[in-house]
């Protein structure tokens, strides 16, 4: 791995931990105003793929804001995040309904499994160099 991009993935690990507490933060909320794990998860995402765009585009690739509009940009992270996301929530739904595994640790184990996908994926089509 080239060194800018060691840092860039560096970063987006830190980005990840950030999206992780949102996750984990308004999934806890959601279930707490009554929605179920699974739905809450869905909540908790969408809130996390906005907060991890925003830093990601702010911090981790500050350099590479090219692929147009803001809100395109958005809408090509979020869709190529499913990628990672069907490992996210795939990893997610079999600790909670195999397992007696908490819903916090799931969505930590979800996150891991889908952030090398994350990474590639967002580099490559979302934040393109110049």
């Amino acid at each position: 791995m080239k060194r800018p991009m060691i840092g860039q993935f560096l970063r987006f690990g830190v980005v990840g931990v950030a999206g992780l507490v949102v996750d984990i933060a308004v999934l806890l909320a959601a279930m707490a105003l009554g929605l179920d794990k699974y739905s809450g998860r869905v909540v908790s995402y969408l809130a996390a793929v906005t907060a991890t765009f925003s830093l990601n585009r702010a911090w981790t690739f500050r350099e590479r804001r090219g692929g147009g509009a803001v809100g395109a940009q958005w809408a090509r992270f979020a869709l190529l995040n499913l990628v990672g996301f069907a490992a996210n929530y795939g990893t997610y739904a079999l600790l909670v309904s195999l397992t007696a595994t908490h819903p916090v640790v799931a969505v930590a184990a979800g996150a891991v499994a889908g952030m090398g996908f994350n990474f590639v994926l967002s580099r490559r089509y979302v934040f393109q160099a110049g």
